[in-house]
């Protein structure tokens, strides 16, 4: 395996139900297998499931939008500064599911202007010296696959998401990547792909990723 040594901070980035968890998990698995896990990688996960808005936010979005922006956007900040300190000291490679831009992303979706200006004034204050990634994977996928992820994962507050609202939000993601200038972005079609329950698959993202190529860049496997 190859991980430059310039490369400390890896970040999987994507909308809902993409697999970002999953690949995150896989590959920090898999480069630990290689490296050991006294000296390998650690993973740094999003928790959805300990925000108190959000199932509310899933039931009555425009009521709940902003107080569940806001509780990702203090919890992520301080899970990135804590871990990206810890990883600096002890680990070679943090893995993230997850970019602290996301919540961003999120936030231009679901809130109102006003919502968004100030959402956005506090955002910018509290993460002016927040850690960024040197290389992110963002995963793509069209709505009939996230809508088929999401249902197969049948997680009960999801339930009520709509082509609509990821279509929208895809919209969203893919400006942000195609334009983002950081670092190197890797960006991942894995409509006719199963990296999760497919070897080769897995084998054949790990191949292209560990050329770890400069810029932006595009990759539609076939999925053979």
């Amino acid at each position: 395996m190859n991980i430059p040594e310039h490369i400390r901070y890896l970040a999987i980035e994507g909308t809902i139900g993409v697999g970002k968890t999953s690949l995150s998990k896989m590959l920090v698995d898999y480069w630990n297998e290689q490296l050991g896990d006294s000296c390998g990688v650690s993973f740094l996960e999003e928790k959805f499931d300990n925000n108190p808005f959000l199932e509310k936010f899933y039931v009555r979005p425009d009521e709940y939008a902003f107080q569940t922006q806001l509780f990702f956007l203090i919890s992520r900040l301080k899970e990135l500064q804590n871990n990206a300190t810890q990883n600096d000291m002890f680990r070679r490679l943090l893995v993230s599911d997850y970019t602290f831009d996301k919540d961003r992303i999120f936030a231009a979706q679901n809130l109102t202007d006003d919502e968004f200006s100030m959402y956005d004034t506090v955002s910018r204050a509290l993460s002016s010296n927040l850690p960024t990634p040197d290389f992110i994977i963002y995963l793509q996928a069209g709505v009939d696959t996230l809508l088929k992820r999401i249902r197969h994962r049948n997680r009960e507050m999801e339930r009520n998401i709509q082509g609509d609202y990821l279509w929208n939000l895809q919209q969203r993601f893919d400006h942000h990547f195609w334009h983002y200038s950081n670092c190197p972005v890797m960006i991942i079609n894995t409509d006719r792909i199963d990296f999760v329950h497919c070897p080769e698959h897995f084998q054949e993202l790990v191949a292209m990723i560990e050329k770890w190529p400069i810029g932006t860049t595009y990759y539609a496997p076939e999925g053979k």
